[in-house]
This record gives C-alpha cells, sequence and structure tokens, in this order.
C-alpha cells in the first residue's frame, strides 16, 4: 500500500477500513503500543489459547455434513447429480478429504479472516478446490474495481483473476477481511511474554534468586570466582549440599509480584483471546470463575453457534451460491451445513420433542424414526393428528349418538 494511503488512513474519520485501489492489507496501520513478544503464525499457535480457540473452530467446521441441495415446488432433496455436490461434499481435491478441506478453509478464516481455494475447471465444470495458504496470498484491487490475487509459491508468483480463486472473508472492507491474529498481536505477544518468564522460572527448578553475603571486600575476579561457584544455589542439582566458607550466608529471595500475579495474567489471556476469536472461555477448558453462558452444555454449545459458528458457516453458504455456481443455479440451488447432529438435545428431550411434532402433524412417525438413525416401518409414513380436539363454542356440551328408533340423544 503506498505511504500516502497508510498516511491518509491515520488521520481520517471514523468509518470502517478504507477501500483504496492497490494491494489490500487484512492488518491495522498501526499498533497503538509495541507488543509483548514477536507473534506471527507459528509463535501465535504454540499458545495453547490460540491453538484450542482455532481448533474449536476449525474441527467443528470440518465435522459437519454439507449438501447442496434443489430447491423446487415439492420441497427440495439433495443435488446429487450437481458436479459441486462431489466436490464439496466427497472429493474437493487430490490431497484432502471433505473434513480435512473444510478444516483447511475454516483455519485459515480464523486466523487471517480470509481463505482462498484455486478453483479448478474442466471446461466450464468445477473438478476440484485446492486451499491456499492466506500468508501466501496478496489480494490487490484494480482501478477499473476487479481484484487479483498473487500467490507466491517459493521464488514464484501466480496471478489469479478473481473468478479462478474462491475468496472467503470475515468482516473487512468489501475486498479483503480483516486479520483476527493481527488485531489480537498484543493480547498474543503478552500470553508468549508470560510463556516465556514461565519457562524462565521453571527451567532452573522454579527456584527464587537469592543473596549471597560475604563479610570482606572481593576483588572483581574473586566476585566472579563465587558467582560461578554458587551459581548453581539458584540453578543447579537441588539435591546438592552447599558449604559455606568464611562467614558465607545465602538469603533466598521471595518471587517478586509480578511473578506472584503471572498465573492470574495467564487466566486472563484465555478470556482475552478466547474474545478475539469468539470462543467462550469455558470451552477452552477455562474452569476458574462461572461461565455467564450458564453451565449446561447445550447452552453453551448453543450460544456458540448462534453468536461465532453461525456466522462462519453462513459465510461459506453464500460464498459457494455466490462464486461457485452460475445465477440461474443460485435460483434453485442451497447449500447448507447440518448442525442438527451437534445441537442435539438430551434422549428424553427428542423423545418428547419427536412426539409432539407427530401428534400436531409435522412429522411422520418414520421421519422421526428416521431422524433416530432407525429404520423405516410400514403403516408409518401417514401423518396422524390428535382427534379429541373440538371447536372452542362446543366446549363443556355433551356429545350425542344415535339411537335405534333413528333420533339423537346425549350421551350421560
Amino acid at each position: 500500500m503506498p505511504l500516502f494511503q497508510t498516511i491518509r488512513g491515520w488521520f481520517s474519520g471514523q468509518g470502517g477500513p478504507a477501500r483504496n485501489p492497490g494491494l489490500q492489507s487484512s492488518q491495522p496501520a498501526g499498533y497503538t503500543s509495541a507488543s509483548a513478544a514477536p507473534v506471527n503464525f507459528d509463535s501465535a499457535m504454540q499458545i495453547s489459547a490460540v491453538w484450542g480457540a482455532v481448533r474449536i473452530v476449525s474441527e467443528t467446521i470440518g465435522s459437519l455434513p454439507f449438501n447442496l441441495y434443489e430447491v423446487n415446488a415439492e420441497g427440495r432433496k439433495v443435488a446429487s447429480d450437481h458436479p459441486l455436490h462431489r466436490v464439496l461434499t466427497r472429493r474437493p481435491n487430490r490431497y484432502q478429504t471433505r473434513v480435512e478441506f473444510w478444516e483447511s478453509m475454516a483455519l485459515n478464516l480464523a486466523i487471517s479472516g480470509n481463505a482462498y481455494a484455486i478453483i479448478q475447471r474442466s471446461g466450464s465444470r468445477i473438478v476440484g478446490l485446492l486451499p491456499l495458504s492466506s500468508s501466501q496470498v496478496e489480494t490487490t484491487l484494480l482501478d477499473d474495481g476487479s481484484v487479483v490475487h498473487a500467490y507466491t509459491d517459493g521464488v514464484n508468483v501466480k496471478v489469479y483473476a478473481a473468478e479462478n480463486i474462491w475468496h472467503v472473508k470475515l468482516f473487512g472492507n468489501g475486498v479483503i477481511g480483516l486479520s483476527p491474529l493481527a488485531y489480537a498481536r498484543n493480547s498474543i505477544g503478552i500470553a508468549i511474554a508470560a510463556d516465556n518468564r514461565v519457562t524462565k522460572i521453571f527451567s532452573n527448578g522454579a527456584k527464587p534468586s537469592g543473596v549471597l553475603t560475604i563479610d570482606k571486600t572481593l576483588t572483581k575476579e574473586q566476585r566472579a570466582q563465587v558467582r560461578a561457584n554458587f551459581s548453581e544455589l539458584e540453578e543447579g542439582n537441588e539435591d546438592r549440599l552447599f558449604v559455606l566458607e568464611a562467614g558465607m550466608q545465602y538469603q533466598q529471595v521471595s518471587m517478586t509480584p509480578q511473578d506472584v500475579e503471572l498465573l492470574e495474567s495467564r487466566r486472563f489471556q484465555i478470556e482475552d483471546i478466547g474474545r478475539f476469536f469468539g470462543v467462550p472461555s469455558i470451552l477452552l477448558n477455562q474452569t476458574f470463575g462461572q461461565s455467564s453462558l450458564g453451565s449446561n452444555v447445550y447452552e453453551i454449545l448453543s450460544a456458540f453457534y448462534k453468536l461465532n459458528l453461525r456466522p462462519y458457516l453462513e459465510k461459506f453458504e453464500e460464498s459457494i451460491l455466490r462464486w461457485l455456481v452460475t445465477e440461474a443455479e443460485a435460483q434453485r440451488l442451497e447449500a447448507e451445513f447440518d448442525f442438527d447432529s451437534l445441537l442435539r438435545a438430551d434422549t428424553l428431550s427428542r423423545y418428547q420433542a419427536n412426539r409432539e411434532a407427530i401428534n400436531s402433524g409435522q412429522l411422520t412417525p418414520n421421519e422421526a424414526r428416521l431422524s433416530e438413525g432407525r429404520q423405516s416401518l410400514p403403516g408409518g409414513d401417514q401423518l396422524l393428528v390428535q382427534g379429541a380436539m373440538i371447536p372452542i363454542q362446543n366446549a363443556g356440551q355433551k356429545p350425542v349418538r344415535e339411537v335405534p328408533n333413528g333420533t339423537q340423544d346425549s350421551q350421560p
């Protein structure tokens, strides 16, 4: 991005990220302070909270069943004959399974805010989708409004037109998504610095520093020799017996307040990092304190689905209909992840829901059995309804019955 555009972005008015022609950036134009430690993909993924948040998002999306549906006046059915259905549900490319493909796309989207895949075609038919590492792709907005993607592979740079790259993005300037990793740099940097401090403390057996007192003045050489000889009081073998001479005394210094607060700081970083990735801290095995989502696992998963995973899935579903099928096909196709298996309630609740759906005529018995993984039974394809319901104006009246002489009589 040209320097004058960056400077203009610093002093521009409030609003969303600017969309100027040229190389698009998913990172902030500047940071308010220096990071406590260098942050990149490899260093960030060594932090358990980052690894856990990204893993939950990517593996959950990868595990969800996905289908492409064809919609008509009678309802919808799986579009198993469509070439794209095979690509998205069985063989996305020569290297990956369906699960691995969606995990790769979700990983890049969660980390960098952008997921890219090369669209492989045979004629006009899509036969494969090959995910790219978002760190190797640069997106440029040309003066005429078109978009190109430059993929760096070693020393080679390949430039692709927008129609040859499937680009899924988080919120941003409309051309590129904002990177959670870049915007969470300071929080992740603090977590890395805290981990480094803990590593340093425990690398010497968690021994605090100390003071060695000698009742006489030492020369520079003597101080160096004493420091070398007795350094293992702090760093060495815990079982070694040291003998102090000539009135020497060793006094252990307690841990600093910063070290005492280190554990609390690391707990906070789990919550802070979870906020950037939209993952509740309790799903990152953060058991300290109480979850604001409640203790019920179903409630936690439901809230996580609605507030975090659902937007991810919507982006994938809508992007498929926008960029991977024709406009005519998009009018009759639906792309959908099936989240019901993850949000399935307990057995009793499901049975009660099925009973109510059957009694109200919304499901047939066989449809309810199929939802529970059971086979259909003869006679189970008819809709049923409770027969005891009467018009409200007849409430309280005794029912009538036919008598042998052809008249009607109220039943007792």
